[in-house]
């Protein structure tokens, strides 16, 4: 009987542990499902004759090795910061290891250790990073199979709410981590490269810089660079490509909103505010701006950043409730957790709400002389708040990949990502019936 042990049991879990459940009798598995909350692994494991929880602070070495010494693989699902000492574990008891996040310098560093222990270690299979390296490199792949040359690569994903559960003036809620989305960018410069220039685009431009996007069926989307670009250059065998670009969705006029907290200061993590228990969001936004006893905190922010009194702008900030007379209510918060806070308050999914994954990549090549251009585009919607389009587009490709490992089909040991057809062929196509599937066509080359 193979074991698989899932440490971390957040809502990404619930599209993968009903996927594993439901290949458990038939694969002959035991889940084990452990999480420092013993009542939410619970909650996930359910009745399920082939599935248990169990507590665990993953900071208890001990515990952690046993758990992990009696698995044939092992699911992180902790935040990213987390997988190292799971990973050294997993390579130490040759455990086989799967995570959806992005592949850490530390987690690079163990790729010998890994496959000197005959391990296969596969990261970045969610959405983003995951699906997207699927469905990109067959279509890269097919390029080059024809002799193609790559001339533009670009590629957005976004986690947002569903149309019909659209219902606020900034068209966003929280699908996932609300920590994550209220850091977006805050890691550094973001860089990519247009045109065969170097670009770079420094924290506090980068939600003034923006792309518009037409999905069809969808409307119209606006994009931000997100992270390092460059570094897909050579995991994507595009070397020389003189454009490259991967980016995040959200809906037009976000962005422009979103830099004012930037501006603010509002999303920065380095430091406490003082007294920020007793704070009022009001008093938190008038932290901001300049001392003036006879202007409003509006008035002052507006002029501060040259908001026109009209602007619909103000009216997405006077939404979020940032002028409100609430009191805070948390200690020694830093302004990026104040502000997470008073926007979760107003973001968050309603049990009936809908969320939407949108992914979109633009393929530009030279065949034969001739510039050519495809776009491939995948919408995934939502059931509810609980079944959300990020938990099942997270979570099948974590399930489908662990059962590839468990088979055998996928058996290259090492630190990796799902770019090799050996991996993106068969889970693509079993995504696609569960939904997930890519619409390609080609379309007039637009250069830049």
């Amino acid at each position: 009987m193979k074991q698989i042990l899932i440490i971390g049991a957040g809502r990404s879990t619930l599209s993968l542990i009903t996927y594993l459940q439901e290949q458990a009798e038939k694969q002959n598995w035991q889940i084990t499902i452990a999480d420092q909350s013993l009542e939410l692994a619970n909650r996930r494991a359910g009745d399920h004759v082939r599935t248990k929880a169990v507590a665990l602070d993953v900071r208890d070495h001990e515990k952690r090795k046993e758990l992990i010494g009696e698995a044939s693989l092992v699911i992180s699902m902790l935040p990213a910061h987390m997988h190292i000492p799971v990973a050294k574990d997993c390579i130490a008891l040759q455990k086989h290891m799967v995570t959806a996040s992005y592949i850490s310098d530390e987690m690079k560093a163990l790729d010998q250790q890994a496959k000197d222990a005959g391990v296969v270690m596969i990261n970045e299979i969610g959405v983003d990073p995951g699906i997207d390296h699927l469905s990109a490199m067959r279509v890269l792949d097919k390029i080059k199979a024809e002799g193609g040359r790559m001339l533009i690569f670009e590629s957005f994903t976004g986690g947002l709410v569903a149309p019909e559960s659209d219902d606020n003036p900034w068209n966003y809620k929280f699908t996932w981590n609300p920590r994550n989305v209220v850091m977006a960018g805050s890691g550094g410069a973001v860089k990519f490269i247009q045109e065969g220039q170097y670009k770079y685009i420094p924290y506090h431009q980068l939600f003034r810089r923006t792309e518009l996007v037409q999905i069809e069926g969808y409307g119209r989307f606006e994009g931000y660079a997100n992270r390092d670009s460059l570094k897909y250059r050579d995991v994507y065998g595009l070397k020389d490509i003189p454009t490259i670009y991967r980016g995040t969705f959200r809906r037009p006029g976000f962005c422009r909103a979103w830099d004012v907290f930037v501006k603010l200061g509002m999303t920065d993590d380095s430091y406490t505010l003082e007294n920020s228990e007793d704070m009022t969001y009001r008093q938190f936004t008038n932290t901001f701006l300049a001392y003036n006893p006879n202007d409003s905190v509006e008035l002052k922010l507006m002029h501060y950043l040259n908001i026109p009194q009209d602007s619909e702008l103000m009216d997405k900030l006077s939404w979020t409730g940032m002028f409100e007379d609430t009191k805070v209510g948390l200690k020694n918060a830093t302004p990026a957790q104040i502000l997470q806070h008073i926007l979760e308050q107003k973001w968050t999914l309603q049990p009936e709400d809908k969320d939407m994954i949108v992914m979109y990549h633009k393929f530009g090549y030279e065949l034969n002389g001739e510039k050519k251009m495809i776009e491939s585009s995948m919408v995934s919607l939502g059931h509810d708040s609980d079944h959300t389009a990020m938990a099942r587009t997270v979570g099948l490709p974590v399930g489908i990949a662990t059962r590839h490992i468990l088979e055998g089909a996928i058996n290259t040991p090492g630190v990796q990502i799902p770019i090799t057809r050996e991996i993106y062929e068969p889970m693509l196509q079993e995504l696609e019936e569960y939904g997930i599937r890519f619409k390609e066509k080609e379309v007039s080359y637009k250069g830049y």
